[in-house]
């Protein structure tokens, strides 16, 4: 998958891609980016300047907060937690890709080439 593809489906799955690295507890953006990166084998970077504004989006749609706090190393950074609002945007979220993956599977699997 070519790095524009990536961009273009991880478009339409970043808020629920976030919700589901948050739903453990909270994390800093670094903690998010490292752990989509290492929970899709490397498959999914996600760059802060989408990762960032996304985050934003969800805390003023009110499905996580942030707080600041000492990263491992030391610094000032900010925490994200998900919300009960946030939980619920997740299993939503969730069930609509699962609809959406569901038939692009049943397409795959028994739509004829002509």
């Amino acid at each position: 998958m070519g790095k524009s593809d990536k961009a273009a489906l991880l478009q339409g799955t970043l808020d629920m891609l976030i919700l589901k690295a948050l739903q453990s507890g909270s994390l800093h953006g670094y903690q998010i980016t490292r752990w989509l990166e290492r929970t899709s084998r490397s498959a999914l970077i996600v760059e802060e300047g989408s990762l960032y504004p996304a985050l934003h989006r969800m805390e003023r749609k009110g499905w996580v907060t942030s707080e600041w706090g000492k990263s491992e190393s030391n610094r000032r950074a900010k925490y994200y937690q998900l919300t009960q609002l946030g939980r619920a945007q997740l299993a939503v979220e969730h069930e609509a890709w699962n609809s959406l993956s569901n038939a692009i599977g049943l397409i795959m699997k028994f739509a004829r080439l002509r």
